[in-house]
């Protein structure tokens, strides 16, 4: 794959506690000058954020994150409160303990809710796949079709580990129709973001999906 196809599919992310504007200005110029899918960032930062770039660049925020178990009430807030600030894009983490819990219910209306409020601005459901079984996983590729979500993603990138391609086969094998899937967490060389990408994956959740680029653009076939 050419090294623009694999950026464009990229959330070029930066969620540290630690993040500055600077920080956070300069991953929008980068996804700016490399047309990644969008920047991923926290959600103090999107108003400043897309005031900044404008039309230029979509602007991605995570809520209920990184461990999924704020109550739905809370996360609705935190998604309207985003994008009422000029988000594009949401990506939430699910209740987990509910899905250990088989409170299926719950969770597929907490995802039907933030879609609603969503409407056509972009969902991305984070199911954190390296605390869950492959049953569980199946399951929720079954509550994120229902939801209506727009996306299955596998972490936060703030756990145990990322996503593996195990996962994202296993994803492909059981989401439904208009369900894309986001490999998140530890993608670190372009031949793992090729990989996921050839398993099914439509866009790739990386903090160094830019400095690889720099690092790679004079290898050939990039």
């Amino acid at each position: 794959m050419k090294l623009n196809e694999i950026l464009a599919r990229c959330d070029h992310t930066l969620l540290a506690q630690s993040a500055t504007w600077e920080d956070i200005k300069a991953i929008c110029d980068d996804g700016i000058k490399y047309a990644t899918a969008s920047v991923c960032i926290p959600a103090s930062y999107v108003k400043q954020a897309k005031e900044y770039v404008g039309d230029k660049l979509a602007i991605c925020t995570v809520i209920g994150f990184p461990n999924g178990y704020s109550t739905t009430a809370t996360k609705v807030f935190e998604c309207k409160d985003a994008l009422e600030n000029g988000a594009d894009e949401i990506d939430t983490v699910i209740n987990i303990g509910h899905l250990k819990d088989k409170k299926y219910d719950d969770i597929l209306a907490e995802l039907k809710a933030l879609k609603e409020v969503c409407g056509d601005k972009i969902l991305k459901v984070i199911i954190e796949t390296c605390l869950l079984t492959d049953d569980e996983k199946i399951k929720m590729c079954e509550l994120v079709t229902a939801s209506g979500a727009d996306y299955i993603k596998t972490s936060t990138g703030f756990s145990t580990a990322g996503a593996t391609r195990e996962d994202v086969a296993l994803f492909a094998a059981h989401v439904g129709e208009g369900v894309r899937i986001k490999a998140a967490g530890g993608i670190s060389s372009l031949e793992d973001a090729e990989a996921f990408i050839r398993l099914g994956a439509d866009r790739l959740g990386t903090s160094r999906s830019v400095k690889i680029a720099k690092n790679e653009t004079a290898h050939s076939g990039y």
